[in-house]
Formats: structure tokens, C-alpha cells, sequence
């Protein structure tokens, strides 16, 4: 069994090692280590018993109140104090504490030279005053003789005597109470930076189910029903009466207008997945649907007006601006127009359930997703203690796309089913893993650690002078010991609901996300996207724990914040990638590029094939023999051997004579040099 933490050393004051007690037996020899490891055991259980049931603190009394002559004295009164340490301070009797002689003692401990009493400094000055337990051997006997060589010389003292001291020192007392916020903030680093890895998250999870179903069912029809044809006749009537105009709206009327145009275009956009028959049946069902020629007009002319407006004005969020924007977008491109756009499946289908995906808004999911991972992966590397063990190995698998630098405004670039379906994964993957690492963070803050003790001074008042006179004691805000201890006092109201939300929270199975099932046929059935553009409540259990532990609660001691280290990207880390995705994206149009020139060679090369098996049989050699006799080379024959010469000896014809004159020949043509046949080309 361990003794100590592995030092060989044991344990400190605050770190005990495993307690050690002796035991006796008969004709046991007795020795002073043996009767020493009994006090020390039980000295030792007493300390670790005051400081982890009760904490640092003042348990009665200690009262300080300013001595009855005045001048700069006080009056301690008697009480019982803990430090943190886990050692009992006891005053017995009021004591009268000199605190002019404190001060200088402190000046003479922080300067190294006594430097004489200093009471003309102007303005008033703040000390704390604090006691210090300490011990003092008392009551020395002369040891009997023994037979070591080297035996004690003198006198030994036989007692130790449990004191204290006063001491003053600067106002800044270290707080010994324990947040349960504070652990938190340990876990999840910076709220700002956390909150907007959480933000986006939370849009991420708006469109999740969304892009699925879109990405699943592109060739489907999406099922209107009445509750679309509702919103459809009331954001219809609504955008009659407000489109009309000069110029941009107002921000609230911007906000509202945008907000009818998403829920008329939804409507348009699932009345346009469907065939003609499909139309007609609904029109029929719905008779407002008659209007949707008109209803496109109303668009266009909403959209004209609000994109003429300062949206950095109407949507100070950047998140709802991009969305926003999306929506005037989108509809322009894919609802306004006469029968819709049919060449965007993908992006209708995103419209019909009210999330409009624009170039804009998928290059920002991008990098969402690069965000949410690099800072989940970040806080798993730092916290170090995690009860979710193969969070961090998901979390690092996660295949999220690479960033795109930002495209133009307007831009409507289509989408590709596969860029939809890998944004989607990734996306329930880093939702699910979020929500898994704030849950396991919240669940890990009910775990109250070991105080630190680095001070064990115990606060008793804030005192402060005026020249050398003490004229204001205060004692309300120094630590008190509690039940449960003074480190947890501030826990005892939040701890109920903390409990009950742990249970329906934590130590559950790891949560899957289940993206929607679309039936086999039929319509899609898909919810209009409700409240995407006005605020985003938080709710549920996982947030409404993180609202206990975060918020603190009148007179409570706020968490503490965290600090630690930021490191930042260099701006020229940052342009290199930019630079690289714009480089990635001028590769695929080359490559596209490509396959088309390949596409369009195959094609020639077919068509010559089919040319070539339309020329006639008695054509072909035909053609074959002119070609090869404007190869020829001048008096040659076919074969390339000079005329008149083919199997005839050197000298001339067989039987002549060298240099017998013949018959007079033709006189010989000149001939074009030959050429390389094309492909294809008969030989």
C-alpha cells in the first residue's frame, strides 16, 4: 500500500499521505517514535476532518471592534477559527492588537529595513487584519540518561502549545470559497470564444435535419399542407399591402418583410416540386394557390426592395444577416421566376422548408464546422479530464469540408448533392459531440475538488487607518464556516436542482443524431423551419444547468475566470489559406474542364468511326490508291524503287547493254512531299 504521491516524501499538510497507526501489544518495547506516530496519526485526521468538512474560516466569535481608547488599536474578541490547513485557532480571552505596530512590522517584513513610523501619508489606507495559527514547544525537562553515545544536552521541551499570532497585511485576501462556475469555466476556457463556437452550433442545428432531407430527396415532391397554404394567404395579403414603395423599409419593417418573404417563398417552393397534375390538385385543395403567379410577382418586388437596405443595420447579428440574405437571395433565383428554377432541385427543396442555402451561407458552413471542431478539439486537448473517453477521437475523425474563400454578394452557384450530404455529416457529428462535451463538463462541476491551501492566514477585518488611527473595522465580508463547509456554502441553494437536473443529464448512453427517415414514396413530409430569423432561446435541461452554474445569484461570489493563453493565427497564416482553398477551387474548374475536352474527343473519334463505315467498299481502295500515288516520289513506282527498274539489274534492262539508249518516256511530275495520316484515316 502507497504511503505517499510517489516522492518518497509523504504528503504535505494539504496532501496527507495514507494515515498510518500504530498498534501495541503485550511486551511490546515502547519507543517516542511509537507514542509520537499516535499523536502525529491523530493530529493528522483532526486537520484533514476541520479542512474537508468545514473549510477556512471564522466558526463563533473573533469579533473586531475599535478599542475603547481609540487611537490604533483594536480589540479582538474571543472565538474559534479554521484555516485551511485544517488547524484549530482558538482565542480564549479579547485580546488588544497594536495594529500601528503590525504595519510597521509589515514594512520592516516587505522593505528589509525599519524605516520608523510613517503616519503623515495623506488619504486613508486599507489593511486586513488576520490571525495565524503557530505552535510553540513549552514546558522544557531534563531527558533521564540513556546509552547513547550522543545523548540530548539540556533540557527538551515536553509539550507543544497550540497558538496564534495577529498579523496585517495588504487587502487582498484570497477567497477560499469554492463556485461550482468556476470549474466549468475550467472546462469550457473563455465564454466569448465558447459562446460563439455554441451559436453557431446552434444554427448548424437548424438546418441539420433540412440538408438531409434535401440532399435524400431531390427528385421527391415536398407535401403542402393546410397549414402552408395558411401562411402562404396571410404572408401573401401581408407582403400586398407592405411592398409598395420608394426605397428601402425601415429595420423593423425590413425585418418583418423578410421574415414573409421566407414564409411565402416556403409555400411557393413545395407547390413548385410538384408536376402539373400535382398543381392542379392542389390548387383544387387550396384555392388560394391561384394566385402563385401573382405571389411571384410579390416576391420580386419585396426582394428588389429589401435588397436596397443597410443590413448591417436591420441584422446587427452577422449570423441572421447571412441569413437574411439568403432568403432574398434564394427566392430572386429559384421562386421568382416563371415555373421556378427546375435546374436547382437542391436549392427549392432547401426553400421549401424555410431554410434558404445560398453560396454565401454554405462557405460560412464551412467554416462553422472548422470553427466548432478546432475549438472542441482545443478545450478536450486542455482540460485534460474528460469521463467521455472517445469523445476526442470522434471529434478528430470528423471529416469536415475545407473552407471557401467568400463568394460574391449575389452569387447563386447550385450546390452538389455530394457537397450537401458532407456538410450534413459533419454537422450531426460536431452537434452531437458539443452537446456531449457541455454535458460532461456540467455533470463533472457536482464533483466538489481538494481546497489548495497556498494562505493559511484566516481573514478576521478590513481595517482601515487614518495616519496612525484605525477608524473603520469591518467584518461582514471576511469567510464563515458553514455546514458542508465555507467552500460550499454558496452551492447549498443551487444544489437541489443541480442534482435533479444530473440525473435526467448525466451518466446517460452517448446520444446519436437520428437525421430524418423520408418514406419510400409519396410526398416528403418536412416542417417549416419556425423563428430562424428572430432570436434563439435556450432551453432545455444541458442549458438550464449552465445557467446555474454561470449565473450567480444575489450576493454570490461569481465564478471565477479562467486565464489562460490565446494563441492567434498570423494574418499570414490566414492569407495562405485563403489563397489555398482559391487554389483548390481553380483545380476543380481545370479538372472539369478537362473531362469536357475528353468528353467532346470520344465524341469525334465516334463520329469518324461511323464516317469511316459509310465510304463504299469499291470507294475505299479507290482512295487508298490515289492517296499513296501522291506519296510517290518522282520516276518511283509504289514501292518507292525508280521507274522502269523493279528486278532489273544495275546496268539497265535485262539483256541491254549499259548505256543503251530506250525508248523516250513521259516526262517525269514533281510530287508534294509526303504527310502524316490523321487518326482514323484508311491507309
Amino acid at each position: 500500500m502507497r504511503t505517499d504521491c510517489g516522492c518518497g516524501c509523504g504528503g504535505d499538510a494539504t496532501r496527507t499521505s495514507a494515515f498510518v497507526r500504530p498498534r501495541f501489544f503485550a511486551g511490546q518495547l515502547l519507543t517516542e517514535d511509537d507514542l509520537g506516530l499516535l499523536v502525529d496519526y491523530t493530529t493528522a485526521k483532526d486537520r484533514l476532518r476541520n479542512r474537508s468538512l468545514y473549510g477556512p474560516g471564522v466558526v463563533c466569535g473573533l469579533g473586531v471592534t475599535c478599542a475603547p481608547c481609540g487611537g490604533g488599536t483594536v480589540a479582538v474578541h474571543p472565538g474559534h477559527a479554521l484555516d485551511c490547513a485544517g488547524n484549530d485557532i482558538v482565542v480564549p480571552c479579547t485580546e488588544q492588537v497594536d495594529v500601528r505596530a503590525l504595519v510597521r512590522e509589515q514594512r520592516v517584513a516587505a522593505l528589509g529595513v525599519d524605516c520608523g513610523e510613517d503616519c503623515d501619508e495623506e488619504g486613508g489606507r486599507r489593511y486586513g487584519l488576520y490571525v495565524r495559527y503557530q505552535e510553540l514547544p513549552v514546558e522544557p525537562v531534563a531527558p533521564y540518561a540513556t546509552e547513547e553515545p550522543c545523548s540530548s544536552p539540556g533540557c527538551v521541551p515536553s509539550r507543544i502549545q497550540e497558538g496564534f499570532r495577529f498579523v496585517v497585511r495588504c487587502d487582498d485576501a484570497e477567497d477560499h470559497r469554492h463556485n461550482p462556475g468556476t470549474r466549468l469555466l475550467a472546462g469550457i476556457g473563455d465564454l466569448a470564444r465558447a459562446d460563439r463556437a455554441r451559436t453557431r452550433d446552434r444554427r448548424l442545428g437548424h438546418y441539420l435535419d433540412a440538408l438531409s432531407a434535401a440532399a435524400a430527396g431531390t427528385g421527391r415532391t415536398f407535401r403542402l399542407d393546410a397549414a402552408d397554404a395558411g401562411r402562404y394567404a396571410a404572408s401573401l395579403a401581408w407582403l400586398r399591402e407592405n411592398t409598395a414603395g420608394e426605397g428601402p423599409p425601415p429595420p423593423p419593417a425590413a425585418r418583418e418583410m423578410t421574415e414573409h418573404v421566407r414564409a411565402l417563398a416556403s409555400a411557393v417552393a413545395r407547390f413548385d416540386t410538384h408536376d402539373a397534375a400535382g398543381r392542379d390538385r392542389l390548387t383544387r385543395e387550396y384555392p388560394d394557390l391561384a394566385t402563385v403567379r401573382e405571389a411571384r410577382g410579390v416576391l420580386g418586388a419585396a426582394c428588389d426592395r429589401l435588397d436596397g437596405t443597410d443590413t448591417e443595420a436591420v441584422w446587427p447579428d452577422p449570423l441572421r444577416r447571412t441569413l437574411a440574405r439568403a432568403v432574398v437571395t434564394e427566392t430572386a433565383a429559384r421562386v421568382v421566376p416563371e415555373r421556378g428554377d427546375a435546374d436547382a432541385p437542391l436549392e427549392v427543396r432547401m426553400l421549401a422548408q424555410g431554410t434558404p442555402l445560398s453560396h454565401a451561407l454554405r462557405a460560412e458552413f464551412r467554416a462553422d464546422l472548422g470553427l466548432v471542431r478546432e475549438w472542441l478539439l482545443g478545450r478536450l486537448d486542455r482540460a485534460g479530464e474528460s469521463g467521455d473517453c472517445r469523445l476526442r477521437a470522434e471529434v478528430a475523425a470528423v471529416d469536415a469540408p475545407p473552407p471557401l474563400p467568400a463568394p460574391p454578394r449575389d452569387s447563386t452557384e447550385k450546390a452538389t448533392v455530394a457537397e450537401v450530404q458532407r456538410i450534413a455529416e459533419a454537422a450531426a457529428a460536431l452537434t452531437t459531440a458539443l452537446r456531449r462535451f457541455l454535458t460532461d463538463t456540467a455533470c463533472a462541476t457536482l464533483n466538489p475538488p481538494c481546497g489548495d491551501c497556498a494562505d493559511a492566514d484566516v481573514l478576521l477585518a478590513h481595517l482601515e487607518l487614518d495616519g496612525c488611527d484605525v477608524v473603520r473595522v469591518c467584518s461582514a465580508t471576511r469567510e464563515q464556516v458553514l455546514p458542508g463547509g465555507s467552500a460550499y456554502g454558496e452551492w447549498l441553494p443551487k444544489l437541489y436542482r443541480l442534482r435533479e437536473l444530473a440525473e435526467r443529464l448525466c451518466c446517460r448512453p452517448v446520444p446519436r443524431h437520428r437525421g430524418p427517415a423520408l418514406p419510400p414514396d409519396g410526398d416528403v413530409v418536412r416542417p417549416y423551419a419556425e423563428g430562424l430569423l428572430g432570436d434563439w432561446p435556450r432551453t432545455g435541461d444541458l442549458e438550464e444547468m449552465l445557467s446555474l452554474l454561470l449565473t450567480p445569484a444575489p450576493g454570490e461570489t461569481p465564478p471565477k475566470a479562467l486565464h489562460e493563453q490565446v494563441y492567434t493565427t498570423p494574418s499570414e497564416v490566414t492569407d495562405s489559406m485563403h489563397e489555398l482553398a482559391a487554389l483548390r477551387t481553380h483545380v476543380a474548374d481545370l479538372t472539369a474542364a478537362l473531362e469536357g475536352l475528353r468528353t467532346q474527343l470520344a465524341g469525334a473519334r465516334t463520329q469518324m468511326a461511323r464516317l469511316r463505315e459509310q465510304v463504299p467498299e469499291r470507294l475505299g481502295p479507290r482512295l487508298a490508291e490515289l492517296e499513296g500515288a501522291s506519296d510517290r516520289a518522282p520516276g518511283r513506282d509504289p514501292d518507292g524503287t525508280p521507274d522502269g527498274t523493279r528486278g532489273d539489274p544495275p546496268g539497265g534492262a535485262a539483256g541491254e547493254p549499259s548505256g543503251q539508249d530506250g525508248p523516250a518516256g513521259p516526262p517525269a511530275r514533281r510530287t508534294r512531299p509526303s504527310r502524316n495520316r490523321k487518326t482514323g484515316e484508311a491507309p
